[in-house]
């Protein structure tokens, strides 16, 4: 069974958010159903997938009726989902549950593309021991909930957002007047936070050893680059640091990319290019 991520905090403020734009001040086409009229329904899922988002789905529901609705998961969050497979079944009040399918909805297509699409990329690099992360290249608003489901998915994250780790890129160095000025500033400002530099060339992959970088992002090496900053690291560094490649990596690459030894490879695909989950919902009986 895979580890499944702790739930964002977030959670239930951005359900909130995601109920508020769509229902506004009351679903009116729900009016037309008795208020008193209960339903069974299921959720189908039209091709293979990875299911991720129920706790999204389930806060949902919660906000709507508390209480009100029963909720049948079939298979547990993160399962391998085949086409036309039901993945879950639902009674309750026919108003709330009208009211809560698209949202409910949107958060499972959302979340299951991205945890699809992230088993797919760590299974082409199962074979090493390089962990393949995520970027802040996220829908807005859903970042917490994305990074969770590239977990789901067995991929690992990046840093949350601007504020948990030091990313210091050409413009840091330059303002900073060098590589080791900049790594010095970043120990001395926050202690203990993860400090990555970004290094375009052989001259500052070394500076950046040197300074003791807790990870090192290799921009755009050729693949024998990679390598040859791979053994460096284990010469001059010591295996001090850890070697992250990024910028231009495919799908088709990545493999090869991994082969090289690096510890990590961050792909923004992981997130922006995911491509929603076909999934409905099936009202079985309306009473």
């Amino acid at each position: 069974m895979r580890k499944i991520p702790t739930i964002p905090v977030d959670l239930p403020q951005i359900v909130s958010l995601a109920l508020a734009e769509d229902i506004g001040d009351g679903d009116i086409t729900a009016t037309l159903i008795a208020a008193d009229a209960t339903a069974h329904a299921s959720i189908v899922c039209r091709e293979d997938a990875v299911l991720c988002g129920i706790p999204w789905a389930e806060e949902v529901i919660r906000q709507l009726d508390a209480g009100a609705v029963t909720l049948d998961w079939l298979l547990p969050e993160g399962s391998d989902i085949a086409a036309n497979q039901t993945i879950a079944r639902f009674a309750g009040p026919a108003r709330t549950l009208l009211s809560a399918e698209r949202c409910m909805l949107n958060f499972l297509q959302t979340l299951s593309g991205t945890a699809t699409l992230s088993r797919a990329y760590a299974r082409l690099v199962a074979h090493t021991g390089c962990q393949l992360l995520d970027t802040r290249k996220t829908i807005p608003g859903l970042r917490t909930a994305q990074k969770y489901a590239v977990a789901v998915g067995g991929c690992g994250n990046h840093r949350m957002g601007l504020y948990d780790a030091f990313l210091i890129k050409e413009n840091h160095i330059s303002a900073c007047g060098s590589i080791t000025h900049a790594v010095d500033n970043a120990r001395s400002l926050a202690p203990g936070k993860a400090v990555e530099v970004e290094v375009e060339s052989f001259a500052e992959l070394d500076e950046a050893l040197t300074a003791g970088a807790d990870i090192i992002m290799l921009d755009n090496f050729s693949i024998a680059e990679m390598r040859e900053a791979v053994q460096r690291n284990h010469t001059r560094g010591d295996g001090r640091s850890r070697l992250e490649a990024s910028g231009g990596i495919t799908r088709e690459r990545l493999a090869e990319v991994a082969e090289t030894g690096v510890d990590y490879i961050s792909i923004g695909a992981l997130t922006k290019d995911l491509k929603a989950i076909d999934l409905s919902m099936r009202f079985d009986r309306l009473q």
